[in-house]
């Protein structure tokens, strides 16, 4: 059975202080770290990028039906401005000619035909970029509120951080002097129940916060001053205080 001088440990309790702010600031910087804004902004992120990518595809399938348009509508004059050279020239027999025109007339219509499609493909795409331009907005947007809530996190963390460094070495410097053995117990029992060593105060375990069976008191109150008991119910060590085996003054 381990032992330990009463007044050593005493000393538990302000260890098990600097273990409890130490596991508050962890709890802190979990819940910084897993912050549902950043979540949610992600998931807006993925949906907005998703619709940019779209927004994006449409363009440039719109720029390249562009491009077909105006090729089609420059060949189509091409070939009006050749017929209409020969036909200016004057050469060539006059059914030839006759038919020359019909053929002019007949390319006329056709380039007029392409260049409505050309004109309508320019329209949907000017909607198309607009319609990128915003979703680009919407998204850097998102990027914007995503770097914001992320620089006051990271400040937060750091913050944290820099505290629990803070305490760390507290911790470790005040462990440093304390009994071997009834540390080496402690440290044992704070890794395996969450809580290492807690005050019995009127019969009441501070690690539980339930009174002690009557059996559970009388254990401990036959044990010796230096020896270490524990906590029936969480596992912790119980570091008797002066009032420890006296009724609270509530009850």
């Amino acid at each position: 059975m381990a032992k330990a001088a009463p007044a050593e440990q005493l000393k538990l309790l302000e260890l098990q202080g600097l273990d409890a702010k130490l596991k508050s600031l962890s709890n802190r910087r979990r819940t910084l770290s897993t912050d549902p804004r950043i979540t949610d902004l992600e998931a807006a992120l993925s949906v907005a990028n998703g619709e940019l990518g779209g927004a994006k595809v449409a363009v440039h399938d719109a720029e390249a039906d562009l491009k077909r348009a105006e090729a089609d509508v420059e060949q189509v004059a091409n070939r009006i401005e050749r017929d209409e050279a020969r036909l200016n020239s004057g050469t060539g027999l006059s059914k030839d000619l006759v038919a020359l025109q019909k053929d002019i007339a007949s390319l006329n219509k056709r380039r007029s035909d392409l260049e409505d499609v050309e004109l309508e493909v320019m329209d949907r795409l000017d909607s198309l970029r607009a319609r990128q331009a915003a979703q680009q907005q919407i998204v850097d947007d998102i990027q914007g509120s995503f770097s914001g809530i992320r620089a006051e996190l990271d400040e937060a963390l750091a913050k944290v951080e820099a505290e629990a460094t803070v305490v760390r070495g507290q911790r470790d410097e005040f462990a440093a002097g304390l009994d071997a053995g009834m540390l080496a117990v402690y440290e044992k029992t704070l890794a395996k129940r969450g809580v290492g060593a807690a005050r019995l105060f009127h019969g009441t375990s501070e690690a539980s916060g339930m009174k002690l069976s009557p059996g559970d008191l009388a254990e401990i109150k036959a044990a010796a001053e230096d020896e270490i008991v524990f906590c029936p119910d969480s596992g912790a060590i119980l570091v008797r205080s002066a009032e420890w085996n006296t009724p609270s003054p509530n009850n």
